[in-house]
């Protein structure tokens, strides 16, 4: 993994398939307890504009188990509040830490930040991608089914930010993607032809508003919440164009016998997906959320430089 040493993450595309690969191999020889890495006194950063639960917390817990510390920056008590420019912010904030993990609005902000910091910068997400999720979600999705190959996912919802990194995360593993979303709400289309592109003819990349025919043999079904952070307002007129997407036993019965179920979460029940599915026994929710922790602390060790 010295090939990330000192590396930014802003994109999925940021990584070849052998680093992706490699990535999912240290996280899993770590949560085995096979490696134990440590980076003492090495510092690392959260400047977090938008709320965050599990990117939060699992970062805060992999850079602690690593030995480092972490200072969090929330942005309403740093001068980030105020209006000072975000290359002032890298500048200075490059002097101090050894990693910094950044979670905001635009894409072109976090861009913006690692062009003027010589320290690694982590997407910890932005309206266009959220990298640390895919990592976890191919980590869970080897675990069940020991290996990446051979396998379809299939999104339905929204065509935010999650699918975009998903998206690319599946073609540069050779995971077969299918995307279900009502017109208009389709993913970024640069992004789905940049998956294509990755993907070449090892996997297939569609994306089709046909929710019943994306989950046929499928053997990953995947959900995100109808409305990201931001468009709250949108929420309730979403419901309605949505609802033949939601995650729910009959859509679960027409995809492969051995079917998982998986949402990022925070998860809105009995919209994107019933309580039953989620709570039932083709749920890898829990491992899900719980695999952030050993993807990042992964990648935290990789881009530090002791992988």
């Amino acid at each position: 993994m010295k090939s990330l040493r000192g590396r930014d993450l802003l994109s999925l595309a940021d990584l070849n398939s052998d680093e992706v690969y490699g990535v999912l191999d240290l996280a899993a020889k770590m949560k085995a307890g096979a490696i134990n890495l440590q980076c003492p006194q090495k510092v690392l950063g959260l400047v977090f504009q938008k709320a965050s639960t599990r990117t939060r917390v699992s970062f805060s817990v992999a850079m602690y188990q690593l030995g480092g510390q972490v200072l969090d920056l929330n942005a309403n008590v740093t001068q980030v509040s105020r209006g000072e420019p975000t290359t002032d912010t890298a500048r200075v904030l490059d002097r101090y830490l050894d990693i910094v993990a950044i979670r905001t609005f635009d894409q072109q902000e976090i861009e913006e930040f690692a062009r003027y910091a010589e320290i690694p910068v982590i997407n910890a997400l932005t309206d266009l991608e959220h990298p640390c999720q895919i990592l976890a979600d191919l980590l869970t999705i080897q675990e069940e089914f020991g290996g990446l190959t051979d396998l379809t996912l299939t999104y339905l919802g929204d065509g935010n930010n999650v699918v975009h990194s998903l998206l690319l995360g599946c073609a540069l593993v050779g995971l077969n993607i299918k995307v279900a979303v009502p017109s208009g709400y389709e993913p970024n289309l640069a992004i789905v032809d940049k998956a294509k592109q990755l993907a070449g003819d090892r996997s297939q990349v569609v994306v089709t508003p046909d929710p019943q025919c994306a989950v046929k043999d499928a053997q990953i079904l995947y959900t995100d919440v109808w409305a990201s952070m931001g468009q709250e307002a949108s929420a309730d007129d979403r419901i309605p164009l949505f609802q033949s997407y939601q995650i729910n036993q009959s859509l679960v019965s027409m995809a492969s016998k051995e079917a998982i179920v998986l949402h990022c979460l925070p998860a809105h029940r009995e919209e994107e997906i019933t309580n039953e599915v989620i709570e039932g026994p083709q749920s890898r929710v829990w491992d899900q959320a719980e695999n952030r922790l050993h993807t990042q602390k992964a990648l935290l060790a990789s881009l530090l430089g002791v992988a």
